[in-house]
């Protein structure tokens, strides 16, 4: 499809044209041309080559155009970056969060429509208590948002958000009057998109995001743990220790599982940071399925392509979210076990009934080291 039938479409049917509507369409010299459906053998006539291939697009390269997710294309971005991008809704986005064996769920999730053309989405894991888990969900998008009017770079936005909400999170406890507020942290990873394509995550401590590409898990964060070299490093160049609990389990000072957090202010001069690692990637609509933000609940008892599996089995991005979330616990996690699942282009193409999964797994090809 060419950018000039593109502007055609927008002129006469909005900028949300679904996909029934682009049945056909006047070429430049008003000569009717069919473009290909779910139904036809026809193949289209675009030009558009997001996975550089050399072949053209057909609208049945998306697969969150079958029967189960029907969605708009998104005209303006489309235009501007030369490829059909469908809409993700938040309505599609699947979420679950289960407190499974403790006493309390001190995990946190948003979703939300943060601009007119970008996404929020994050999950925030306490310890210590939820003080400073119920801080980031509570102001997070706020602190994102004033950067955003600003600065378009989204890696700068989301290293300058973390930094800056730590450091309000410090004057809150400070005012409590609680000392043993100090204690309190979480883990935050935050995943901004932007007009459908751009794709920006930020994370610190163990939560993790991760892509699905052609079937594949793709880890956009790597763990924030004492195991890390750089971090051991720099842990021990702040004064801070690193020992190792009954389970094997690298700490620091004894304390904190992981070298970066959000609050954790009585760790701080022992290197603990509250600067997030960042990525930027852009989405290929017609490969990539979805995107997951997962907590260690979840994360230390399923590995990231088995998770990559499990979700690609399922109907809906809701019902993903239910069972990885349930499965996380069936397997053993005692952990609060959260999860949100965004479905992008591709959506139902990797759908196999091949796969089976087995309750007698091992522990060590799973969690935290794959």
């Amino acid at each position: 499809m060419s950018a000039i039938v593109f502007l055609k479409l927008a002129r006469s049917g909005g900028f949300h044209v679904q996909r029934r509507a682009l049945l056909t369409s006047k070429g430049p010299k008003g000569d009717r041309r069919p473009f290909h459906c779910l139904f036809t053998g026809r193949r289209s006539n675009s030009r558009f080559d997001p996975d550089g291939s050399g072949r053209p697009t057909t609208w049945d390269s998306f697969g969150i155009w079958d029967n189960r997710i029907d969605e708009p294309i998104l005209l303006p971005p489309s235009i501007r970056y030369g490829m059909p991008i469908p809409k993700v809704s938040l309505a599609k986005v699947g979420c679950s969060s289960l407190i499974g064996q403790r006493k309390e769920n001190e995990d946190r999730v948003q979703v939300s429509q943060m601009t007119n053309n970008i996404l929020y989405f994050a999950v925030f894991d306490g310890h210590g208590g939820p003080q400073a888990a119920d801080f980031c969900d509570k102001y997070m998008e706020k602190y994102i948002k004033d950067l955003i009017a600003e600065e378009q770079n989204l890696e700068l936005v989301l290293t300058k958000a973390f930094l800056e909400i730590d450091k309000a999170l410090a004057r809150h406890l400070h005012f409590s009057g609680n000392a043993s507020f100090l204690s309190s942290g979480t883990t935050a990873t935050v995943a901004l998109l932007r007009d459908g394509i751009e794709l920006v995550v930020g994370s610190v401590g163990d939560s993790r995001a991760l892509l699905s590409r052609k079937g594949k898990a793709f880890k956009l964060t790597v763990d924030h743990t004492p195991e890390r070299k750089d971090e051991k490093e720099r842990i021990k160049k702040s004064g801070g220790f690193v020992t190792w609990n009954s389970l094997g389990q690298a700490n620091v000072n004894g304390r904190l599982a992981m070298t970066r957090s959000i609050g954790d202010f009585d760790l701080k001069t022992s290197g603990v940071i509250a600067e997030p690692e960042t990525k930027r990637i852009t989405l290929h609509h017609a490969h990539d399925t979805f995107l997951a933000l997962t907590t260690d609940g979840i994360n230390f008892i399923m590995n990231s392509q088995e998770i990559c599996d499990v979700i690609n089995q399922c109907h809906d991005p809701n019902e993903a979210a239910q069972l990885i979330s349930e499965q996380a616990l069936q397997y053993g996690s005692e952990d609060n076990s959260t999860i949100i699942v965004v479905p992008f282009g591709a959506w139902g193409k990797q759908k196999s009934s091949e796969t089976s999964y087995s309750f007698s797994r091992s522990f060590v090809s799973s969690g935290r080291w794959a």
